[in-house]
């Protein structure tokens, strides 16, 4: 394992991905932040700057559906903070419709997004990581995408069974190369703002700060892969991937 120094966070201007920025922080990390809310990004970079006055955080606008955008702003970070060594491709949404009823707008914009939109952001940080001779990517896919979900969801979780296969190809494809790791997390229900208006009532239901605490010991581990948080999501992955289907639709 590499201390990877200067970490570049997308989606970081709320949610899991600001909670990541200020726990990766305290960890002794530099932060190179990216997002499309560049008022609440200047608000974090203050925040942890008080915190923590001896870090570099970076901001930067960013919409991840601007393919070329992305490598300038990756780009941009690199050049201001002199290198990045660890990338968390964690910019996403979770519209979505049931298919076949009209919403083929929300299912493609998640699509696009989730999916093409991450495609550029590993391959903006794998043109930095192969300059630099090595790197950490760190995929945020999600326990949707252990299993094809119903309903409103169904485009979301295939989006994000093919962020993990994305990683997990590159991952093979670096095997043995020294300076290289690629992981992929798969959060469970973790409270963000993509789903505010839920409550952690249920000891399925983690905080964020429960939640991220967990991506982030995993990340610092740079582990291939990690249900997160560990309990239960780790439990119930093999129950969610191989129980009956009548079951796993009572599931959930």
């Amino acid at each position: 394992m590499t201390f990877r120094h200067t970490v570049l966070i997308t989606g970081a201007s709320s949610g899991l991905g600001a909670e990541m920025a200020r726990q990766l922080a305290a960890l002794g990390h530099d932060l190179a932040l990216c997002a499309r809310r560049t008022d609440r990004l200047d608000m974090l970079r203050a925040e942890i700057l008080a915190a923590h006055p001896e870090r570099r955080v970076a901001v930067r606008s960013l919409d991840v559906n601007d393919h070329d955008q992305v490598f300038e702003v990756f780009r941009a970070f690199r050049d201001e903070l002199g290198g990045i060594d660890r990338v968390v491709v964690n910019a996403g949404l979770g519209k979505g419709a049931p298919l076949g009823t009209g919403r083929f707008d929300a299912n493609r914009e998640t699509a696009m997004t989730n999916f093409v939109g991450a495609l550029a952001q590993t391959e903006a940080a794998m043109e930095l990581f192969r300059a630099a001779g090595g790197g950490h990517l760190v995929m945020v896919s999600s326990m949707s995408a252990v299993r094809g979900l119903p309903g409103t969801v169904t485009t979301y979780a295939a989006t994000k069974a093919g962020v993990a296969h994305l990683a997990e190809g590159l991952r093979t494809e670096l095997h043995g190369q020294e300076g290289y790791a690629v992981t992929v997390l798969y959060p469970g229900y973790i409270i963000s703002e993509m789903n505010d208006y839920a409550q952690p009532t249920s000891p399925l239901m983690a905080t964020t700060e429960r939640g991220v605490r967990a991506m982030v010991a995993a990340m610092e581990k740079e582990v291939d892969a990690a249900e997160v948080p560990r309990l239960p999501w780790q439990v119930l992955a093999p129950v969610m991937r191989h129980a009956p289907l009548h079951v796993f639709k009572r599931m959930i």
